[in-house]
């Protein structure tokens, strides 16, 4: 039996981020930041290169407020703003994934991990393998072996998790993911946790 087709879904943002920080003090002739557009697009040319996927797509954030703001007013309400000379960029990592013929993934009211999850049950329907590309802990929760797993990208190199790669760097199964960030909560994301209960009482919480 043929090994199964791959399907690559990036993580948009947290790729572009993780890109933006890592790389400082490049601009072009007029003086505009290019350290997001290189970065991101460094990863993207290394991973077609070396992981040689048979699909791949690039999932983004809408710009429109998501029904998860509508049900609870405090999410996310405390990040700060997009530096702008990072936003300035988004326009041209767009055009990029265009000049790749990468398809750019987004839905009005939707975060990209939305779609990154559900278009990763729907390929696990239809026999494919799918490595979602990014480091937000809560897509760990998707990790199902051997159908979907997560691609870290850091300055440490690559790391592929399963799950037992998701047990060993969480603390705790992929299907404890969302009791475990119930539990501590996720200050970036404006969700409370369970007072008193940090990182390490909510894995040991679960173990009990």
């Amino acid at each position: 039996m043929s090994e199964k087709k791959s399907l690559f879904l990036v993580d948009g943002m947290s790729n572009i981020f993780r890109a933006y920080y890592a790389i400082r003090g490049l601009s072009n002739s007029k003086g505009m930041a290019t350290n997001a557009i290189y970065g991101f697009t460094m990863t993207l040319r290394k991973m077609i290169k070396e992981q040689k996927p048979d699909y791949l797509g690039v999932v983004l954030d809408s710009k429109e407020k998501t029904h998860r703001q509508d049900t609870y007013e405090q999410y996310k309400a405390h990040r700060p703003e997009m530096p702008e000379d990072m936003v300035v960029q988004l326009p041209y990592i767009e055009r990029v994934c265009e000049a790749l013929r990468i398809p750019i993934i987004k839905k009005p009211k939707y975060e990209a991990d939305d779609l990154i999850g559900t278009l990763a049950v729907q390929a696990e329907k239809k026999g494919l393998r799918t490595i979602i590309v990014t480091n937000d802990k809560d897509l760990s929760q998707m990790v199902s072996d051997p159908a979907i797993a997560v691609l870290r990208v850091d300055k440490n190199g690559e790391t592929l998790l399963d799950e037992k790669g998701v047990k060993e760097k969480h603390g705790v199964r992929p299907d404890q993911i969302v009791d475990w960030l119930g539990l501590m909560g996720d200050a970036v994301d404006g969700i409370p946790g369970a007072p008193g209960i940090g990182e390490k009482g909510a894995v040991q919480l679960l173990e009990q």
